[in-house]
């Protein structure tokens, strides 16, 4: 009985544990290319019907991001007509058919290991389907778990789906380092104009035929899991108060809040939805402005060359064990994404925001200008360190917790798709060019720009961004109501 007054935290840490494996599945899917590049790169320029230039492999490696720009698109209808938790379960399947298909996607029709310009079609498809995936559970994990968590932990909930990318990141790097094991990966030499050659292609034989199907294939054993759990989450609160479903919501609300506070909070959201079909604007463009640009600059800054590429800047940068560097980076990710769950109730969204990106400024410049000098070798890693450590504590969680509160109940839907869209075009952007431009321009132009952007984000945050800590997702009407 007490405990039906107070609510079960239990009940509720479950939910939540289910629904961050869409994060580490984001996490997981993806950074298993970082490992996975360099083989594919190898394998695909084996083509005798068409040549695998740098611009092929920049498409290739993010061609996951069209479907996440897509999945993320279609988040807002798919989460406002099918409802939060059947938008994950589909989510879930669209990862595991991605799997699947990446590991073999010769799919039984095609030549099994001879590499041509169809197969590389079929591929980058199959790495699109998770890509909608990914932009599902982008834009829908987080919007769960910020509808289903009580205010006054509402910020440290939604920063566990960010913890749980960066995990999923890290379990996808030992995963990668495992698979390789004793085989050699290839090493690629420029020779310029897009165009490349494989200076080991004997002794790293097993890397570019088998070894990147392991790293892709590894990814159905979480994506079968989180399909088969989600099943078994409620749908939100606020999901079934906006289609009717009063007396459900109330009893999940009780579970979670206890009895007495559930009435409450359910005649809060009724007061806020009962307009559910307002216009995208109706609370000004500032509203759609902010939540979009923070998106934006999330990308914009550049973090995702680093995460999709580690290995490849890390041998860039001279060292012998790239691998081991990723690795070890994904832990510091971890470590620092902590710092964000655990101080974003007490220090609020936009300190860590303006700090985050002042300390990723100085991470990035200091690539900048380090980069390429062999005796500041271990100053360039620490400035990679410092670069990502920063996000990690701050745009990376930060974020992802805006995007779920700042936007008023009757246009989140619509308004978290478009945020999200935009990120997913963001990331493409930056992931697509990094490669091209490094190569062309110089990691000093490439990390100098990106330093530029990360002080333009503390400048946007400090002048246009609210603070939503200790204020309930009803608030958020009042506060862009108020202009």
């Amino acid at each position: 009985m007490e405990q039906k007054q107070t609510g079960s935290r239990a009940y509720l840490i479950s939910i939540v544990m289910v629904a961050v494996l869409g994060g580490l599945l984001f996490g997981y899917d993806t950074a298993v290319i970082s490992g996975a590049e360099k083989g594919l790169q190898a394998f695909f320029m084996g083509a005798e019907d068409f040549t695998y230039t740098d611009f092929w492999h920049g498409f290739t490696s993010s061609s996951a991001l069209i479907g996440c720009i897509i999945g993320s698109a279609l988040s807002g209808v798919l989460a406002s007509n099918w409802g939060r938790k059947r938008s994950l379960i589909f989510a879930g399947v669209m990862f595991f058919i991605s799997a699947w298909g990446s590991m073999c996607p010769e799919s039984l029709v095609l030549p099994k290991g001879e590499p041509n310009l169809t197969l590389l079609i079929v591929f980058n498809l199959y790495r699109v389907i998770g890509g909608i995936g990914v932009g599902l559970a982008s834009a829908v994990c987080p919007m769960y778990i910020g509808e289903i968590a009580p205010s006054n932990i509402r910020g440290m909930l939604v920063s566990w789906n960010q913890f749980a990318i960066i995990f999923g990141q890290l379990v996808v790097y030992f995963v990668n380092f495992f698979i390789l094991g004793d085989h050699i990966a290839p090493a690629i030499q420029s020779v310029g104009n897009g165009m490349n050659q494989i200076l080991n292609g004997g002794e790293a034989a097993w890397a570019i035929e088998t070894g990147w199907r392991y790293m892709f294939g590894s990814e159905m054993v979480p994506a079968g899991l989180f399909a088969l759990l989600i099943c078994f989450v409620p749908e939100t609160p606020r999901y079934l108060a906006m289609v009717g479903q009063d007396a459900k919501a109330e009893r999940i609300l009780a579970r979670i809040n206890g009895a007495e506070e559930a009435k409450k909070i359910l005649d809060d959201i009724k007061n806020t939805v009962t307009e559910k079909k307002e216009k995208l604007l109706t609370y000004g463009v500032l509203c759609i402005f902010v939540g979009v640009m923070l998106s934006v600059f999330q990308q914009a800054v550049g973090i995702n060359a680093v995460l999709y590429y580690a290995p490849r800047i890390y041998e860039a940068m001279g060292f012998d064990n790239p691998m081991v560097l990723t690795v070890f980076n994904g832990i510091v990710n971890l470590g620092f994404t902590c710092v964000a769950i655990f101080t974003v109730e007490k220090l609020g969204r936009k300190p860590l925001l303006i700090t985050g990106s002042l300390g990723m400024a100085l991470g990035a410049i200091g690539v900048a200008i380090t980069f390429g000098n062999p005796h500041l070798q271990l100053l360039c890693m620490v400035s990679i360190m410092v670069y990502t450590a920063s996000f990690m504590f701050s745009w990376g969680p930060i974020c992802w917790v805006l995007i779920a509160e700042v936007f008023p109940n009757t246009i989140r839907g619509a308004a978290v798709a478009i945020a999200v869209a935009f990120q997913w075009i963001f990331n493409w952007i930056v992931s697509t060019s990094f490669v091209p431009m490094a190569n062309s321009l110089g990691y000093w132009f490439t990390y100098g720009l990106y330093g530029v952007i990360c002080i333009l984000a503390a400048l946007f945050v400090w002048k246009l961004v609210p603070e939503t800590k200790g204020k309930t997702l009803e608030d958020m009407t009042k506060l862009w109501k108020k202009g």
